[in-house]
């Protein structure tokens, strides 16, 4: 199953764990629960890869949920209702695992974290038919399924050994402006939004739904504070204002159009600047 939350590694070692981000920050202080669960597994040393997540009433990882209880972006407040579901083993006793196939890793992830129920919790696989699990997840309101080659060897970036498939897709970009308008709620159109290429910004268009007006009016605030007369990607239009590119923001959307631009575009919420692997990356060949 795909999780909607913070994807961090948990770092147990003989002095102490720390929990960090896929850009390297340490918010070990920011999950004291999930800290305190991996102290009492009674690991000397491991490194174990995984999403925080924080699930409603149904069992549901939600990501709002997750972000409104670290106080939101920027914000200083610690999660306590955090659960991190491990579906991944890099390192174990003294030894690096990245070698080593997949169906062994999770064997051994499986012997110390089978049946826990606490703060770290084991991402349960399952053996089957792919379609009728996607087709289960979407009815169920999940995210998505992940799929895994169980011979695969642990490899950073994309591969096709491991394919991540959502219900409705979902990635981060960078807010690099807004469309002002004098009619809409907060006094925003639409956010401008921008992916990696290379080394370069380059424009996946805009959204202009998904916000509420408490949304838009923090919004603009706070992009308002990093106006610029240097746009990250030259645009042309009305009414608008370009922002430094720090803001990043999860993004549902159905597609892409022929011209390189969202389809259906929803705001989701806003990342933390930390979590900037998580930008979408588009390819140079594209």
């Amino acid at each position: 199953m795909k999780f909607d939350g913070y994807r961090l590694a948990v770092h147990i070692e003989p002095g102490g764990v720390r929990i960090l981000t896929r850009g390297g920050h340490d918010w070990t202080h920011r999950f004291p629960g999930i800290a305190d669960a991996a102290k009492k597994l009674g690991i000397g040393s491991a490194i174990l890869d995984g999403e925080a997540v924080v699930l409603d009433k149904t069992g549901r990882s939600d990501f709002g949920a997750l972000q409104r209880s670290l106080g939101g972006r920027g914000g200083k407040r610690v999660s306590g209702e955090a659960v991190f579901f491990a579906f991944d083993l890099l390192y174990f006793d003294g030894h690096l695992l990245t070698n080593t196939e997949l169906s062994v890793r999770r064997h051994l992830l499986t012997d110390f974290l089978d049946g826990s129920t606490g703060a770290i919790q084991l991402s349960e696989e399952v053996d089957g038919d792919g379609e009728k699990m996607l087709e289960s997840a979407c009815i169920h309101g999940l995210e998505g399924i992940i799929a895994k080659h169980r011979g695969s060897k642990y490899r950073s970036g994309r591969t096709c050994d491991w394919l991540k498939i959502k219900c409705v897709q979902s990635e981060s970009f960078v807010v690099i402006g807004y469309e002002e308008s004098s009619v809409a709620r907060g006094g925003i159109g639409s956010l401008l939004l921008a992916a990696r290429q290379g080394h370069e910004w380059k424009s996946v268009g805009s959204v202009g739904t998904g916000f509420k007006e408490r949304d838009a009016i923090h919004l603009k605030q706070t992009l308002d504070k990093l106006k610029t007369k240097r746009p990250a990607v030259l645009m042309k239009g009305k009414n608008l204002v370009f922002a430094q590119p720090t803001l990043i923001a999860e993004i549902n959307f159905r597609g892409w159009t022929d011209d390189g631009n969202l389809r259906h575009a929803s705001y989701k919420g806003l990342r933390e600047i930390q979590d900037n692997a998580a930008i979408y990356e588009i390819d140079n060949g594209q």
